[in-house]
């Protein structure tokens, strides 16, 4: 691919991806699963420590018991795949530095969904019950901190992407 292309790919894929909160019945294929998971375990992390950790949910009981633990249920429980992300307490080393790898983990994870085809809802509300999601997972409470789960599948939403403020309303200033 010519390097102009590959520019243009990149900030298509970027622009392009948006949240999906309704799926088509299909599900999707493991080997787009594991591909999207592998494209998140390239972030970049601190000290290469590489803390994050997955929980791929197909279940449809796992996924009903933890559409209880939020207001998203209808996405939870409808998702054809889940991903649990969570972060290995003991290969953590700085909480804000871990925390913003998962967070570059899991946009490349996003991102690579939408390139295969597939749509993404990162959830975060259901944080505030972490350790009855890890109960539902048959996590340990004290060895892994939950990070998003993120909700994936063909989409089949055809609601309008969100907007955007323009970009001078970001900038505090240029020196």
């Amino acid at each position: 691919m010519e390097e102009k292309q590959f520019q243009e790919a990149v900030f298509k894929a970027i622009l392009g991806r948006r949240s999906i909160r309704r799926y088509k019945d299909k599900i999707p294929e493991k080997e787009k699963i594991l591909k999207i998971i592998e494209a998140g375990i390239w972030a970049p992390s601190g000290l290469n420590n590489q803390p994050w950790r997955f929980v791929i949910i197909w279940s449809e009981e796992t996924k009903k018991r933890l559409s209880e633990l939020t207001k998203y249920k209808e996405i939870v429980k409808k998702a054809p795949v889940l991903i649990g992300v969570f972060l290995e307490k003991s290969k953590m080393y700085h909480q804000i530095k871990d925390h913003q790898s998962a967070g570059a983990c899991i946009q490349n994870m996003l991102l690579s969904a939408y390139a295969l085809g597939l749509g993404t809802c990162w959830l975060g509300e259901i944080l505030k019950n972490e350790d009855k999601v890890k109960d539902v997972l048959g996590l340990p409470k004290d060895e892994y901190e939950m990070c998003a789960l993120i909700a994936i599948g063909y989409p089949d939403d055809k609601s309008e992407r969100a907007g955007r403020y323009p970009l001078e309303h970001f900038l505090i200033k240029e020196l």
